[in-house]
């Protein structure tokens, strides 16, 4: 059994027919352990209170797979350059669309979630999917995130911010990614 941790982006509420909570099911109905939390204030967040929750899980949980989308991609970093107990724990890692920090700084609610600087250790095997297409993070996620961090990058044609709006209700990518992590990340269709 594999433990993980689903973690939700700016003004998501847990919706239903969104692909973590799809994917959220499906790994529990495997019998996995999984940790799916609504984040406080997801239409006004705190980066501290975030990244409390976030430590929290972290020592609850004890996750062997994170699992992060949108905002929740750059909190995961902010974890990691502060230090936050738990991260150094995790064995992979999937961000899935952050938005570009000129997105964020540019959005008074999340504009404290403006990316840190490289030059903090990921632990385990990262990697970053995103949507070559995704409007919040208009020069690219290579350009923004793979590059400066080191985060292996796959960019999925035409997937946007793979989100309910870009047809990402369930993503059997994600599942088979979940289940193994030599299995390609691809874009549904």
């Amino acid at each position: 059994m594999t433990s993980y941790l689903v973690l939700h982006g700016w003004q998501n509420h847990r919706p239903r027919d969104h692909w973590q909570h799809w994917l959220a099911d499906r790994l529990g109905e495997l019998g996995h352990d999984v940790t799916y939390p609504q984040l406080p204030d997801a239409d006004d967040p705190s980066l501290d209170v975030w990244l409390g929750e976030l430590a929290r899980h972290l020592a609850q949980a004890a996750p062997d797979v994170v699992l992060a989308h949108s905002l929740s991609a750059v909190l995961w970093l902010h974890a990691l350059d502060r230090g936050v107990p738990g991260t150094a724990g995790v064995g992979r890692v999937l961000l899935v669309a952050p938005p570009s920090g000129a997105t964020l700084a540019g959005l008074p609610e999340v504009a404290a979630f403006a990316p840190p600087a490289p030059g903090f250790a990921l632990p385990g095997p990262t990697l970053l999917a995103a949507g070559d297409d995704d409007p919040y993070c208009p020069g690219g996620a290579g350009q923004e995130y793979g590059e400066p961090y080191g985060i292996t990058t796959r960019l999925l044609p035409g997937a946007a911010h793979l989100d309910l709006d870009a047809g990402y209700g369930p993503w059997p990518a994600v599942l088979a990614w979940c289940l193994d992590a030599g299995a390609p990340l691809t874009p549904n269709r």
